[in-house]
């Protein structure tokens, strides 16, 4: 397993993603033990929002990570854009803060662009690490223009990372996103990255394929996956689970790794972008 570095830490390739985790109290146990399960084995990053369930999903994320060591987390969140002005990112992040039960964040994300201008968002970022309630700020669904723009503005290229949608169906940022990132050794953190764990949409060559390549590792199509995402070292996989047995899968699935023949046969029926696509959201 090759850790991938971000923010001046070295992390496991894997995280967890917590999108719709924590609304439903009688899964509770269920998706704190899955959390505790993934950190266990040996994961470092979990991923949460303010919106994610109006601050649910933090809440359960702040019960949970109360019984591991603070220094063995790599916490992310995220702001939302209408909460992203120097006036109003402050409370936000302080509630965030409160329900994580934390003093500080590791990265804390922009969680897309509004109609805040983002100089305003750079410099309240800024004044956040300064106080010390963050340790590093990023940005999510920027593209690459985005990104250089950002990196125009004073303090720009103190963003060390992007999340966007990565997976095997939705390529597009392979054109250009990703290039320019690692040009500037900016990890990408890649969110739906098992299509939303429904394969059922596939075709018959495509689900053959991938199952094929499952065979051959003794593993779940799920896991090839997420393997597929983390293959070139510079990629942080985030992908939700709220169950004990497949956050095992998911850990498991970064001592796999795919030969050229198994890649180039995934090429094969997921093409890669001939030319600049639009930015895939959600």
């Amino acid at each position: 397993m090759k850790l991938v570095e971000i923010a001046g830490r070295k992390v496991s390739p894997l995280g967890i993603g917590t999108w719709n985790i924590g609304n439903d109290a009688q899964k509770e146990k269920m998706e704190v033990d899955a959390i505790s399960l993934g950190l266990n084995e040996g994961i470092q990053v979990i991923d949460t929002a303010e919106m994610y369930g109006d601050g649910k999903s933090e809440l359960l994320v702040g019960k949970t990570i109360k019984n591991f060591p603070r220094e063995n987390l790599f916490l992310i969140s995220k702001v939302l854009p209408e909460n992203a002005s120097r006036d109003k990112l402050p409370t936000s992040l302080d509630k965030t803060l409160m329900r994580l039960q934390v003093d500080q964040i590791d990265l804390y994300l922009l969680h897309w662009q509004g109609s805040v201008p983002i100089e305003e968002t750079v410099m309240a970022m800024e004044e956040m690490k300064k106080v010390g309630k963050i340790k590093s700020w990023g940005v999510s669904n920027f593209d690459t223009n985005d990104l250089k723009k950002l990196f125009e503005l004073p303090f720009g290229k103190n963003c060390p990372a992007n999340q966007v949608k990565y997976n095997v169906a939705d390529r597009g940022i392979e054109y250009d996103l990703i290039p320019f990132m690692k040009k500037n050794n900016m990890p990408l953190i890649a969110y739906s990255p098992i299509l939303k764990a429904n394969i059922s949409d596939l075709d018959h060559k495509k689900k053959a394929i991938l199952k094929e390549i499952a065979d051959h590792h003794q593993a779940s199509i799920f896991q090839i996956l997420l393997a597929w995402t983390i293959r070139d070292g510079h990629t942080i996989s985030i992908p939700k689970s709220g169950n004990s047995q497949h956050m095992k899968e998911n850990a498991d699935s970064v001592n796999i790794t795919l030969n050229e023949f198994e890649l180039s046969k995934i090429d094969s029926v997921f093409s890669k972008p001939q030319s600049k696509q639009r930015l895939a959201l959600w």
